[in-house]
């Protein structure tokens, strides 16, 4: 039969002192009670200076973007064909070479 050794207040302080320990640190790490993620806490109002900062930042950069896209677009456009209209017969000399050229015949 096994007895269990009489209790030694020793390591019962020591036993209660890491407990102890061991709960401080769990509360340090423990999250706030009232803690929630940023994106579900209330959102806090913008100052209407900030506002209107935010809004001409918005402005300035849509404007921008405009004038890109406008620009973009005009150098996509087709020219207009009076300055073609003197080379198509260059275009024609142009395309009988490059259907010779591609083609499988020899020149005797």
């Amino acid at each position: 039969m096994t007895t269990t050794p009489p209790a030694d207040p020793r390591i019962e302080a020591v036993a209660a002192r890491l407990k102890e320990a061991a709960q401080k640190r769990a509360e340090a790490y423990a999250p706030p009670p009232a803690w929630q993620p940023i994106w579900k806490r209330p959102r806090k109002p913008k100052s209407i200076k900030a506002k209107k900062e935010e809004l001409a930042k918005q402005r300035k950069r849509l404007k921008a973007a405009g004038v890109r896209r406008f620009y973009g677009a005009q150098a996509r456009r087709p020219r207009p064909r009076q300055n073609r209209i003197g080379s198509a017969a260059g275009r024609r000399d142009a395309r009988a070479l490059s259907r010779m050229r591609h083609s499988n015949a020899w020149l005797w």
